[in-house]
Formats: C-alpha cells, structure tokens, sequence
C-alpha cells in the first residue's frame, strides 16, 4: 500500500516522463558521439565498447535496488536523488581527460538511472487509475520513440555544431540544465508515494549479479583484444559456480520468507523463462544493432554526427507509432500474434538492410537506408511491448513488483552486454575484412536474423500457450 494517492497533474507527469527521459536520450546521444570520443580521446574500439556497455551494465544491477529503496523511502525522493547522480554523472561525463574517466562517470550515469526508472511506472501505477492511467502508460511506453529522434537529432546536432569547441561534450553536458530544472519543481509536482511495509534489499543477490555481469562483460569486452589471458578465461567460466551461488542463496531466502533479487518460484513460470529468452535474444541484438550502425555510418561511412543522428529518424518515428497503437493491437488481437507480426517485420527490415548495404555500399545515405529502418523500427515496438505483457501474464499482484524487477532487470543486462558481445563480433569481421564496414555489416545483421529466427521459432512452440490460458510453471 502507499501513503499517498495524490494524482501528479499535467506538470507532475512531464516532469515524470522527462526524467524517463533522460536515460533515454542519453543512449542515443553516446552512440551518436562515439567516432567524436574516438578522435578526442584516442579511444579503441573495445573502449568504445565499454563506454556503451557499463552504462548498461550499471543500470541493470542497481535497477532493483532503485525499485526496493524508492517503495521504503519515498518514489520522489529516490527519483530526485537518481536526477541529481545522473546530472553530476553528465558533468563528470562531460569534463572526462581520459577515457578511464569517461568509463568510471558512466558507471555513475548508470546507477543514477536505475534509481530515476523504476520511480516513474510505479508512481504513475499508484496515482493514477482509469483513463488518466491508460494514456500515462501509453505515453509510457511510446516515449522512447520520441527519445531516441532526439537523441540521434539532438545529439548529432550538439557534437556536429562544436559550441565553444566542446564538441561531444556538448552531448553530455545538455543533461545538467534539464536535470536542474527536473529538480526544481519536483518536489512541487511530483507526489510523495511508498509502501506502508518496507521491503528488504537483497545486498548479496545485488552483489552477485554485479559481479556475474562483469564476469561476462570484460571477458567478451576485451578477451579479442588482449588474445584471452588466463585471468578473463577464469572469469568467463567462474560465471556458471556464481550463478548456483546467487541460485542457491535466493532458495535460502525464499525458504526463510524473505524476498531475493530473483524470487526462484517466478523462474519456475514458463512466462518468466519466456521473457527471459526475449531478453536474451532481442534486446542484446538491439542494443549491438546501434552501436554497430553507430559506427558504421561515422567511421565506415564518413558521415558527420548531424548525418548519421539524421540516418536512424526513419526508424524513431517508426518506433514511435508502432508502440502508441501496439497496445489497442495486442488488446483486439493476442500477444502471441503481435510478438510475432513484430518479429516477421523485424526480420523483413533486416534482411532488406542487408540488401541496402550489398547494393550501396559505402554511398549509403539516410534516404538508402530510410525503407529497412522504419519496418525495423515498427517491428522492434511491437516485440518490446509483448516483452512486458508475457512475461507479466502469469504474476499475482503481490508480486507484480519482484517480476517487473527481473525482467526490467534482464533487458537492462542485455543491452548493457549487446555491444560488448555483438560489437566485439562486428569488429571481427571488419578486421577480417580489411575495415571495410559496410561488409562487416552483413555479417552482423546476418547474425541478427538467425537470432530472431530462433525467437520466433520458440514463440511458434509456444503460441498456443500464449493464445489462451495461462502459462503453466516449468517443471
């Protein structure tokens, strides 16, 4: 229960849906900034790698423990507190000498969002009902179309226009103001909401997925770069004892009534398993699609950031009008079909940017690539939507926040290790093919539409379960 049912108000909600915002952006806006870090910096592309994926990776781990401290201190407080990180986190971003800098401040950006999120849904959940609830979840859900047209225009413009020959800098320091001013007239609009009963963290789950992800992501990271010395094979395969570990103290806590990181009896649901899979093989190819498209168009292509931001509008507004009427879609029709009509244009956008690179090469523009990015636009808002859906379908209220955790929790690692896994294999193939980009990126989309292929194939077997009925718990 909460303390307080005040509605936001119109203010209330854009300061609400900014702050959502805000990562957002941000992700869009280092993608679009990353041939700029590389010349200013002398970043490799490994580094690069790790600037996109620590974010991630941050983001993921303290995303539950944003959720647990915003229901036992107060949503406003926690989302003011995550504002604040992720604005001193931009500066810091922003002023980095070194890319050891730059890598230890978007840590700090990512912590800083995992504390903004979890505040936003919840407290639009608990102030809001009916009508008001329906459009504030609408305008939830559409909002990252919105984000990430201006992220790539916003952020292509900032590095492009060099203001006071700060250059990509820019792109992180437009994050201070805003957050000011977020700030400012939180505490005015912004109600106060938390539960009645605090909730316990799980520091020893939190503690174990930080790890385990590190575990997975430098090894990936930088195994081809360093040619795999023994200290990252020993992390990569100290992964499997860490996760019984983590497995084995969740059981604990669950047999003693307290509430782990990840509840094992919600793993048990097929609808969970379900999401997690989705996770695994949507979200990482979709985080390592940007980056990888990111570096194409900048340093394979040669287009200035204002281009490539410019490159990837097609596919925002595509996003952006999928996910506003997705859910009148999967509410007349089913999410089984929906999922997979969206993964079929996802697929079809793909395979036509194959097409578009095999036949324009290097003289790509964005009106080239304009036709395959908006089916993948439209296909990526369709699968994101499910995502929540089916993997929420099976959960009892009173664990509606433990099951919206894992999974807000696995999408967050898997775009957090997408670049790290995917990129690392796209930077193989340009290797291997003399740098040649455009080349390389066949190869990875190619990669990318066996993975959705393997999706669609487990959403085919389980179609009918997902058609009618609950799902029924693994064995």
């Amino acid at each position: 229960m909460n303390t307080s049912v005040v509605s936001p108000g119109r203010a209330g909600l854009i300061l609400l849906l900014t702050g959502q915002m805000l990562p957002l952006i941000d992700t869009s806006i280092t993608n679009v900034a990353l041939d700029s870090i590389t010349h200013s910096l002398h970043a490799t592309a490994t580094e690069l790698e790790l600037i996109v994926a620590l974010y991630g990776v941050a983001f993921a781990v303290c995303l539950a423990l944003g959720s647990k401290l915003g229901d036992n201190l107060g949503r406003r407080r926690l989302f003011m507190w995550g504002v604040a990180a992720f604005g001193i986190a931009s500066l810091l971003c922003g002023m980095a000498g070194s890319v050891e800098q730059l890598l230890g401040a978007r840590v700090l950006q990512g912590a800083g969002a995992a504390l903004i999120v979890p505040q936003i849904l919840a407290t639009l959940h608990v102030t809001l009902k009916g009508t008001a609830h329906a459009k504030a979840i609408s305008l939830f859900g559409g909002i990252g179309g919105i984000a990430f047209i201006v992220g790539q225009m916003g952020g292509g413009w900032l590095v492009s226009a060099d203001i006071a020959g700060l250059g990509w800098r820019n792109a992180f320091f437009i994050n201070v103001p805003i957050c000011l001013l977020v700030l400012a007239l939180s505490r005015r609009y912004v109600p106060e909401t938390r539960r009645e009963t605090p909730s316990r963290i799980d520091w020893q789950g939190t503690t174990l997925l930080a790890v385990i992800l590190c575990c997975l992501l430098f090894p990936m990271a930088l195994g081809p770069e360093l040619h795999w010395p023994l200290m990252l094979q020993v992390a990569l395969v100290a992964v499997i004892p860490l996760m019984l570990g983590m497995r084995a103290s969740a059981m604990r806590k669950q047999q003693r009534g307290e509430h782990p990181l990840l509840p094992p009896r919600l793993l048990k649901l097929t609808s969970i398993r379900f999401g997690m899979v989705i996770a695994l093989l949507f979200f990482s190819a979709w985080s390592g699609f940007m980056f990888c498209m990111a570096l194409t168009m900048q340093a394979g292509l040669g287009m200035a950031p204002w281009q490539s931001g410019n490159s990837f509008i097609a596919l925002g507004v595509a996003y952006f009008v999928s996910a506003w009427y997705a859910p009148k879609l999967i509410a007349r029709y089913s999410m089984g079909r929906i999922l997979m009509t969206g993964l079929t244009v996802q697929i079809a956008g793909l395979l036509l940017l194959i097409a578009t690179f095999w036949r324009f090469g290097q003289a790509n523009t964005a009106l080239t690539l304009a036709p395959a990015t908006i089916l993948i636009g439209y296909g990526q808002a369709l699968i994101v939507n499910s995502f929540y859906r089916i993997g929420m379908r099976d959960i009892s209220s009173c664990d509606a926040g433990a099951g919206s955790a894992i999974l807000s929790t696995l999408q967050q690692a898997t775009l957090g290790l997408g670049p790290a896994i995917l990129g690392t294999l796209f930077l193989t193939f340009a290797r291997h093919n003399g740098g040649h980009y455009p080349q390389a990126m066949i190869g990875f989309l190619s990669i990318e539409v066996v993975m959705m292929l393997m999706l669609g194939g487990i959403a085919l077997w389980l179609r009918h379960r997902l058609e009618a009925g609950p799902l029924p718990a693994a064995s």
